[in-house]
């Protein structure tokens, strides 16, 4: 067993609606990936393994930091995000709730739909909450099991629930920690034989100066 570094794509198009017209990097987001691959490579941070979403935004950052590896990338379906423009369509037809336009909107919004689509009250959601949090919970203890350090490439709700299946978070804390997950953000679980430790949190070292502080960003 060896440690999982988890990255969260780069920005997407944040002002889409929908889960396909969300899905493309920004310019910015290239940008991102291209940094943290320059890091990954100047630190000397080599991986053995590299796993990817099969998302068009997950291909494109994976594609973008080029992490030193011999194999090729492992594409996954389980590291596919949780359909969020779609459930929150649904849910605001049957729960009048509307769909945030802004962060601080999104704030509110995301500790909801995440409760009442555990609780199975979000009717046609394209998944269960259990069935998500099961394929994420899978993929990641698969990854971990094998041998050498690997770097997976996904998105924002996977880090989170990976968060929530190694250190028992409840609703309002998995909500939190996928608030604070900025774009091209390393996440570390290191195996233990007790289970999976969470060893670092939201890293940005690429994004570490001056010149790129406009590139902390969480959409």
């Amino acid at each position: 067993m060896s440690h999982v570094t988890l990255v969260r794509h780069g920005q997407a198009n944040s002002s889409a609606r929908d889960e396909g017209g969300y899905d493309r990097l920004s310019p910015l987001g290239h940008d991102q990936a291209r940094w943290l691959g320059d890091y990954l490579r100047d630190t000397g941070d080599v991986f053995v393994r590299v796993y990817s979403g099969t998302l068009r935004r997950h291909v494109e950052t994976a594609t973008g930091i080029a992490a030193p590896c011999d194999r090729e990338t492992v594409l996954d379906p389980r590291l596919n995000e949780l359909e969020y423009f779609t459930m929150a369509a649904l849910m605001a037809d049957q729960h009048g709730i509307p769909v945030p336009t802004d962060r601080e909107s999104f704030v509110h919004h995301l500790p909801t739909l995440y409760r009442l689509w555990r609780d199975g009250a979000i009717e046609g959601a394209p998944e269960s909450f259990d069935q998500f949090e099961t394929r994420v919970s899978d993929a990641l203890h698969e990854i971990a099991a094998g041998t050498g350090r690997a770097l997976v490439v996904t998105s924002g709700g996977v880090i989170g629930m990976a968060m929530r299946v190694t250190m028992a978070l409840d609703i309002p804390a998995l909500a939190h920690a996928c608030l604070a997950i900025r774009n091209a953000s390393l996440h570390r679980f290191q195996p233990l034989a007790t289970g999976l430790a969470l060893t670092q949190f939201n890293a940005t070292p690429h994004l570490d100066r001056r010149d790129r502080q406009h590139a902390w960003t969480h959409l």
